[in-house]
């Protein structure tokens, strides 16, 4: 046998967050799947600073209407309770990490802490649910495939609540998620995977996320694999391209009203 012959093990897969329970139940997920995971947790990012942000490029109307409707959504989620412990039951999942998993916390996903510990835990693989974008520059110092899980099907469902948009745009054939490479842009890396699925009635902007959480979970792990395997095969993502942001309050409650889109 020669040196050729051996394969070198591929390190762990990163999973860059800033917590909530859909990346808890990917880390699960993947974990299950005899996974070598690690988690690099980030703190979230204040919405003051994403207010700010967003009113340099909307203006502060529709910034602060945007923060009512997350606001909103955050208070329902106690409403949405019952159907968050239906799906989770029905995939034998649960709202806790794995305590296996290390945990890893650190200021931002873009802090060079973290360049540091990524350079450290030498991760074959990572992987990026509810966290900051991450910034060209550090996207530069990673040394694996940087892959995004997103809520939403690129290129028209970019941003933030995907798949309220593809039904408030009488579009619910695109109602999914989309694995994809992270590059400089926001959701603009190519496509590796898609998945659509459904809502029920007792869906609504609360339980979207996880409910395509849900969907996209062995996408996911196809995802990982294949980066870890080296048989990535990313795709331009075809069709108009639109940048989302959550509704304005007001905007998500008349569609709520007159066409009981919530």
């Amino acid at each position: 046998m020669t040196m050729t012959d051996i394969k070198t093990k591929p390190g762990p897969v990163v999973v860059m967050t800033a917590g909530g329970l859909n990346p808890t139940i990917v880390v699960q997920h993947l974990a299950r799947a005899g996974m070598d995971v690690q988690v690099i947790l980030e703190n979230p990012e204040g919405k003051g600073e994403i207010v700010k942000r967003r009113a340099k490029k909307l203006g502060w109307i529709n910034a602060l209407g945007q923060l009512g409707t997350m606001i909103a959504a955050r208070a329902l989620r106690r409403a949405a309770d019952r159907r968050v412990a239906d799906l989770l039951a029905r995939h034998g999942l649960d709202r806790t990490l794995p305590e296996a998993v290390p945990i890893h916390p650190v200021t931002s996903i873009n802090a060079p802490e973290t360049a540091a510990l990524v350079a450290e835990l030498k991760p074959g693989a990572i992987l990026l649910v509810s966290t900051r974008l991450m910034s060209a520059r550090q996207l530069a110092a990673m040394p694996c495939p940087v892959i995004n899980l997103h809520a939403g099907i690129n290129p028209n469902y970019r941003g933030q609540m995907g798949g309220y948009w593809s039904l408030r745009e009488n579009d619910p054939q695109n109602f999914g998620a989309t694995l994809h490479l992270v590059d400089a842009g926001t959701d603009t890396g190519g496509t590796l995977y898609e998945v659509r699925t459904r809502p029920e009635r007792a869906d609504f902007v609360s339980t979207y996320p996880l409910l395509l959480t849900l969907a996209a979970l062995d996408i996911t792990r196809q995802s990982i694999e294949d980066a870890l395997n080296g048989r990535l095969a990313p795709k331009t993502p075809e069709g108009p391209s639109a940048l989302r942001f959550p509704p304005t309050l007001w905007s998500w409650i008349w569609c709520g009203m007159t066409r009981r889109i919530w």
